[in-house]
């Protein structure tokens, strides 16, 4: 299938111990033959090797703010135009707080403010952080910037605590994103 004709999503991935799960939702979201590109942040670095995404989405992960892209221009700004999707998953409470506040060192964070295409977020942290004041208002106004919002789930965490926070199951977010993409189709 030609790359250009396949719906294009790009996988952020920040510093979460859900981190590990985004290695399956790469490989789902492949398997439904769409163009993954991974973005890696420094913080998700140390739950999920770049090698594994790589190996899981058959291209080059970003980590750097500062990749050249094609013609000289910034990695950044490519992958924002690229996008059908950005999907943030997991999205660490200090992602949200960068992202809410328009925060771009790193190179998630210059593609979530580059980017014109649907951002779904898929938040994963501890229960503490998601029902802390500052979160929820984060929330609230990335949500008025028109976020979409898949999970946190309820369950035990990895920490023990039991309540929201989970990242979302798999299946939902790559339903969540088959949604948005028709959406996407369905304006042009």
């Amino acid at each position: 299938m030609d790359d250009a004709k396949r719906p294009c999503v790009v996988l952020g991935v920040t510093g979460s111990i859900a981190a590990f799960r985004a290695a399956d939702l790469a490989s789902a979201m492949v398997q439904k033959g769409w163009e993954v590109h991974a973005v890696l942040t420094a913080d998700g670095e140390r739950f999920l090797p770049a090698l594994t995404l790589a190996a899981l989405t058959h291209r080059a992960v970003h980590t750097s703010l500062w990749e050249e892209g094609k013609g000289g221009r910034m990695g950044h700004l490519d992958l924002a135009r690229l996008a059908d999707v950005v999907l943030v998953a997991p999205a660490s409470a200090d992602c949200l707080a960068k992202s809410a506040h328009g925060l771009a060192g790193d190179v998630l964070g210059a593609v979530l403010l580059a980017t014109e295409s649907p951002v779904v977020m898929v938040p994963a942290m501890n229960t503490q952080m998601w029902k802390h004041a500052a979160t929820q208002a984060n929330v609230k106004l990335l949500s008025q910037r028109g976020v979409i919002w898949v999970g946190p789930s309820e369950g035990r965490l990895a920490c023990g605590a039991e309540g929201p926070g989970r990242m979302a199951p798999v299946l939902e977010i790559v339903a969540q994103i088959e949604k948005t993409l028709r959406q996407k189709k369905g304006k042009k």
